[in-house]
């Protein structure tokens, strides 16, 4: 999976970017590598941004 950058925008949906990180803790077994663990963060940063997006678009 390419690593994915909020600083380029998040242009998928928080509902999308949810599943994909808990897809991430499936595959993982509950127990992240350091790696995994970099994709999370990231993964969470850009859900973070897209539930933002959802809250100023609602306003």
């Amino acid at each position: 999976m390419p690593p994915y950058s909020v600083a380029s925008g998040s242009v998928r949906s928080a509902a999308e970017v949810n599943e994909q990180i808990r897809a991430l803790w499936l595959r993982a077994g509950g127990s992240l590598s350091t790696q995994e663990r970099k994709e999370y963060e990231l993964l969470v940063v850009e859900w973070a941004a897209a539930i933002r997006g959802n809250i100023i678009k609602a306003a």
